[in-house]
């Protein structure tokens, strides 16, 4: 028997302000995007801006419904659009932005499993990490170099 450790790699921002330009105004597009989510269940909204490398970016926004399994998060709208878009073309950078209507959120939220698997499907895909660009409606912002520091132990198309 042995033991291994996995570990995540996390550059934390103590807010905005210290992302680069080029950061800051991708999370500024999913920020927007978060305005016009449609959560009414919930309350709780998320924007995603997907950077593309062929500068172009996507965005979306979480699509809730009374029959809640038929919604669909920020990430995959976002991430699939992206994809039929542009396919062919690398996604560079997600940048998400979560915030409730009905308690303020100073510390970023985590895509769900569902997002990281969808996520983790572009990246396998492209052979070329997406970095993730995580916020709260304030506060950190946590930058993380590749959706595998969220899902390390990927389900991927070597198990197929």
């Amino acid at each position: 028997m042995k033991k291994e450790t996995l570990s995540l790699e996390l550059t934390v921002y103590d807010s905005e302000k210290e992302l680069s330009a080029e950061d800051a105004a991708l999370m500024n597009r999913a920020r927007k995007a978060r305005e016009d989510a449609y959560a009414p269940y919930s309350n709780f909204k998320v924007g995603a801006a997907v950077l593309m490398e062929n500068g172009e970016v996507v965005v979306g926004n979480n699509q809730e419904n009374a029959s809640y399994p038929s919604g669909l998060c920020a990430e995959r709208v976002a991430v699939f659009q992206a994809g039929a878009r542009y396919p062919g073309l690398a996604v560079m950078k997600i940048a998400i932005a979560a915030g409730s209507e009905t308690k303020p959120l100073a510390k970023p939220a985590a895509p769900c499993g569902n997002c990281r698997q969808s996520i983790f499907e572009y990246e396998n895909k492209q052979r070329k990490p997406i970095e993730l660009l995580l916020m709260g409606a304030s506060g950190e912002v946590y930058k993380c170099p590749s959706i595998q520091g969220l899902l390390p132990l990927a389900f991927g198309r070597e198990f197929l």
